[in-house]
């Protein structure tokens, strides 16, 4: 078979596993952490995790840092784009457990209604919010995302917490924090683009 025969064939088997380098890429896998900084060396965090464990996070050189601060429920208005913790309740609403508001620049950001592991049976629904009206148990609000809505109840007394730009000086230890999605290399060492850091000694409650 003449050499430039094999050309096309080499460029296809390149072509698969830059392919399959790429989707390897795209799925390595994520884990969510919740816990407080017990140190900070350089780039790597300390951290003892909710679960009781020691883990060390590697912050990336450009990483994002929010402060989770509060906020009022009145502030939770028709269009704004919030994350709900909730627990389902047995008419098919969700009563929330926390709730957060995203500033306009993440809106859409994870969208959709999903198990969440703040409690057992916990869900988190990221949505728009299309309606609120004060009920007897606490506020009534429906959200719409791409698949569907969901009603939710919002008692008095629920956390309401929104993220602000932040900075390192934030990430020190005693800080309460929760990263959505450290990744984990194939050495097994996490690493993280983004922590979210309980502002004020704040607990993140989400």
């Amino acid at each position: 078979m003449p050499a430039s025969a094999w050309i096309p064939r080499l460029l296809v088997a390149a072509f698969a596993a830059t392919s399959m380098l790429a989707a390897s890429a795209q799925q390595a896998p994520t884990v969510r952490i919740r816990g407080a900084i017990e140190s900070v060396d350089g780039n790597t965090l300390g951290i003892k995790t909710r679960e009781g464990s020691d883990v060390k996070v590697r912050m990336t050189d450009n990483v994002a840092v929010f402060a989770v601060v509060k906020t009022q429920l009145s502030e939770v208005k028709e269009g704004s784009y919030i994350g709900v913790t909730g627990l389902p309740e047995p008419d098919g609403t969700q009563k929330a457990i926390a709730v957060h508001i995203f500033p306009e620049n993440q809106r859409g950001a994870a969208e959709g209604f999903r198990p969440w592991d703040a409690r057992a049976n916990s869900t988190m629904t990221n949505a728009t919010v299309a309606q609120t009206v004060k009920g007897t148990d606490g506020q009534n609000i429906t959200v719409k995302y791409k698949d569907g809505e969901k009603k939710v109840v919002v008692p008095p007394d629920t956390p309401i917490v929104t993220f602000v730009a932040g900075d390192k000086s934030e990430v020190k230890p005693g800080a309460k924090l929760i990263i959505f999605g450290a990744v984990k290399k194939d050495d097994g060492s996490l690493e993280a683009n983004r922590i979210n850091v309980g502002r004020e000694g704040i607990t993140p409650p989400m």
